[in-house]
């Protein structure tokens, strides 16, 4: 008999953040109403004010949401990996790439409706995401101590570029599997830290030395 453990039953409220996050990406926070979002989930529009006060809030919890976890999660990665800034690097890098891979819908709500939030919850997830930086900087000047300090912050958000552009990598099929797609971004992302250090990429050579990354 498996001793593995079903996947946890998603609430109806988790069921209605996902099915927010696709429509908001979708077509925009305005082009979507709270009976479409409804329809959705298979309620009525009337019946989501039982989870959530309207749109508003769920554009909130949806932002400040994924920042509150990749933060938890980037914390957890960083205590459990120890003495070893390498490994812990290395489980950043996965932690945030199964996020870019199976939240695309949040990068782009993240994207274009930010700006939409009232002010106290912009600040708050502006707050988490810096947080959230400094993280990985801490980890990236063990990894590679050579670099300054606003070195390493200006190529841990390129990373974040890079890894974030996953809505923006093409149409359904016309990429690798998501394994080959994880293992590729994770080769990347090595590669970029390690430039900024004058570092080879995986098995490369250097080029011209020590490369700085703009702000």
């Amino acid at each position: 008999m498996s001793n593995a453990q079903a996947p946890a039953p998603t609430s109806r409220r988790e069921q209605i953040l996902k099915e927010a996050a696709r429509l908001f990406a979708e077509r925009g926070f305005h082009g979507v109403g709270v009976d479409e979002i409804g329809a959705a989930v298979g309620i009525s529009g009337p019946g989501l004010y039982r989870h959530f006060a309207g749109k508003d809030a769920m554009l909130a919890e949806l932002l400040v949401g994924i920042s509150e976890r990749l933060l938890a999660g980037g914390r957890m990665r960083v205590a459990e990996g120890g003495d070893d800034p390498e490994a812990v690097l290395h489980a950043l890098i996965d932690g945030h790439i199964d996020f870019a891979l199976d939240d695309r819908p949040l990068i782009t709500v993240h994207d274009r409706e930010l700006d939409r939030l009232r002010e106290a919850d912009r600040k708050r997830v502006r707050q988490l995401q810096r947080q959230y930086v400094e993280l990985w900087v801490e980890v990236v000047r063990r990894v590679h101590p050579g670099p300054s300090e606003s070195q390493a912050r200006a190529a841990v958000h390129a990373v974040f570029g890079l890894l974030n552009s996953t809505p923006h990598l093409g149409r359904p099929g016309a990429l690798p599997g998501r394994t080959e797609m994880a293992e590729l971004l994770h080769r990347l992302a090595l590669g970029a830290f390690g430039a900024v250090a004058g570092a080879p990429a995986a098995g490369g050579p250097v080029a011209g030395g020590p490369v700085a990354a703009g702000a």
